[in-house]
């Protein structure tokens, strides 16, 4: 149960303690035939070769009113080749989110 309260613990994320690793656009909700995850995102990783090296990153999308949502890379999307990864956030993002830009923080 600790590890669990640990994953959703919020890092703070400030432009002096840590550099950007990649950029990203958030795709849309993960979803499945009848279901709709709207804590989960595809965000494709615009300017990283290797999107396996981003799991576990902390992401970070800022929507127009200036809400700030931190997440998680939790795995890729696929095999790695189309550059999708699928982040998971504590507070589930609105959709007025989806096409707007993701920025990926290594955690310390």
């Amino acid at each position: 149960m600790l590890e669990l309260l640990n994953y959703y613990q919020v890092v703070s994320i400030s432009s002096g303690s840590s550099s950007p690793v990649a950029l990203g656009i958030v795709l849309g909700y993960r979803r499945g035939s009848n279901t709709q995850y709207v804590n989960q995102v595809y965000i494709k990783v615009l300017d990283h070769p290797n999107v396996h090296s981003l799991v576990g990153c902390r992401v970070k999308v800022v929507d127009d009113h200036g809400n700030t949502y931190l997440g998680k890379v939790i795995k890729v999307h696929g095999r790695g080749r189309n550059g999708v990864v699928i982040a998971t956030f504590n507070r589930n993002v609105p959709g007025q989110v989806i096409g707007r830009e993701a920025t990926f923080y290594r955690t310390s």
